[in-house]
């Protein structure tokens, strides 16, 4: 601290003590010169517009999610028996529990919104050009932070839409070559959706992600406020390597304004404005579910995503299902690898849209295409491969030379509408593999285990099925293979009965004198 302020008698005012504790903890984090660098950074007078305050609305956003998260925290359990339940107590038993848990459902919703608003600006105007590369990059990578956040928020409400949502997703996760098995077995925790699946989504909605999107959004202002704000893009006004940045500071310095107030007062009002928005919202739609309790012997459920992913519902809904998984592989990595190469593939040249058509075009068939299948998706069934056919008999031919325990099995099958994801006959859903071959690829052991713990896609029907409906199934699919063609056995089962010495008989007893007869 200078000398000359010391020899300043002390002022022993409530403000005087207020001052001489923030000079304090001043000079020793010394966070007033880069605040006021952000705060009065010049940026030219034509971004103080109401198109450029989409970012700051999603930091707020952010802001809200992570305190309504904390708070939520408190309350939630996140365990298969506890979650539901947690769930109904916020809804239904503490104060306000329902409203807290409807800001953060609009909130994710808003957010993600604004954010898929921000980035079609930032396109627009063209401000992923030099040198704003990485900014955009990183941008990128918060968008897909956030629809992670929001798919992870999904899964932790635990109702039947969450728990096929994110069987559909393990799902689709199992069809990526070579990782796809282990990566669903990281992602569930175990061969099943269980306490392990959401303890992992917890971490992750909790801890992981926003603590990167936290880091991301400090990375992405800092290079805001070191590169200056994207102007407005003008015709003619094109991006050159060489000469764009003195171009701007020239910009700045005839045409511009200190950010605070010239262009804060705008984010503020419109942070403002959607918190106000999320706060009607949540005051009068209400907390998203949770519905039904997670029963994965209810598969007549028609699960369905957050309106983010609805698009991808109505796609796959509407694709043959030999096109599914080429798409599911494809697409999303191709889209994510065009977002990330735009800017070193574009990076100079015209920002108007004025004199990109190309760039116009493909956002309007980009949002005319969420839109449609956005809108699609309330009222297309999920896919054609899970479509029902509980309706449909067990051939009759498969059920010729059964015994009893057989039969019931092939009754149990129909009831439990296990043909709703294996097709039978030609006949079925396709999301699980075919039966009418299934004794030729599993063993009786290893049917008992996959029908009672599940595996892969497949829930644990352990807790739906007494000892003896499981026999009875196991029983009856144990003669799906064909003639020719003997069921799978354990080897390792007939080289130990194969080493195993014979059995020794057990001598006679010895017979019992006979009582003596009466005298």
């Amino acid at each position: 601290m200078p000398e000359e302020l010391n020899d300043k008698p002390a002022d022993k005012s409530l403000k005087g003590k207020a001052l001489e504790a923030y000079n304090w903890v001043e000079q020793r984090v010394q966070l007033q010169a880069p605040f006021e660098e952000a705060m009065l950074h010049p940026v030219p007078k034509s971004t103080a517009s109401w198109w450029y305050v989409f970012g700051s609305a999603a930091a707020t956003l952010l802001m809200l999610q992570i305190v309504t998260g904390i708070l939520l925290a408190l309350v939630y359990v996140p365990s298969g028996a506890e979650a539901w339940k947690s769930l109904q107590i916020l809804n239904h038993d503490l104060p306000l529990g329902w409203f807290l848990r409807a800001m953060h459902g609009w909130g994710s919703n808003f957010m993600v919104a604004v954010v898929l608003i921000h980035m079609a600006q930032v396109f627009m105007f063209g401000a992923y050009k030099f040198p704003r590369e990485l900014t955009w990059v990183v941008g990128v990578i918060m968008l897909l932070m956030t629809l992670g956040m929001a798919f992870t928020g999904q899964v932790l409400r635990f109702d039947q839409d969450s728990y096929w949502g994110l069987g559909i997703g393990a799902s689709i996760t199992s069809r990526i070559p070579i990782i796809g098995a282990p990566a669903v077995q990281l992602m569930l925790g175990g061969p099943i959706i269980a306490g392990a699946t959401l303890t992992r989504f917890f971490a992750l909605h909790v801890f992981v992600i926003p603590g990167l999107l936290l880091a991301l959004t400090g990375l992405h202002i800092w290079m805001v406020v070191k590169l200056g704000i994207n102007e407005w893009p003008m015709p003619g006004r094109r991006v050159n390597k060489k000469t764009y940045i003195r171009e701007y500071h020239e910009l700045t310095h005839k045409d511009g304004l200190p950010f605070m107030p010239g262009a804060l007062w705008k984010d503020a009002v419109f942070s403002a404005a959607i918190l106000l928005a999320v706060a009607v919202c949540a005051a009068i739609f209400g907390p998203y579910g949770p519905t039904g309790q997670p029963d994965p012997t209810i598969i007549q459920t028609v699960p369905k995503p957050d309106f983010f992913f609805l698009w991808l519902y109505a796609v796959l809904s509407y694709l043959p299902p030999a096109l599914e998984t080429p798409f599911l592989l494809t697409v999303p990595a191709v889209g994510i690898a065009i977002l990330l190469a735009l800017p070193f593939w574009a990076g100079e040249g015209e920002k108007s849209w004025h004199r990109r058509p190309v760039a116009v075009m493909v956002l309007a068939l980009v949002a005319v295409s969420w839109g449609t299948f956005t809108h699609l998706a309330t009222f297309t069934p999920w896919s054609p491969v899970m479509n029902a056919w509980s309706g449909a008999n067990v051939p009759e031919k498969m059920t010729h030379n059964l015994s009893p325990v057989e039969r019931q099995g092939a009754v149990i099958l129909q009831s439990k509408q296990c043909r709703n994801c294996h097709a039978l006959g030609g006949e079925g859903g396709q999301r699980g593999p075919a039966l009418d071959d299934v004794a030729t690829r599993l063993t009786e052991d290893q049917l008992i285990r996959q029908v009672v713990q599940g595996g892969g896609n497949m829930p644990a029907y352990g807790k739906s099925l007494t000892p003896s409906e499981v026999t009875a199934l196991v029983k009856f699919l144990d003669t799906m293979h064909p003639a020719n063609q003997p069921a799978a056995t354990d080897a390792s089962r007939a080289a130990v009965a194969a080493n195993t010495p014979a059995a020794v008989p057990a001598p006679a007893a010895q017979a019992e004198p006979a009582p003596a007869k009466a005298q």
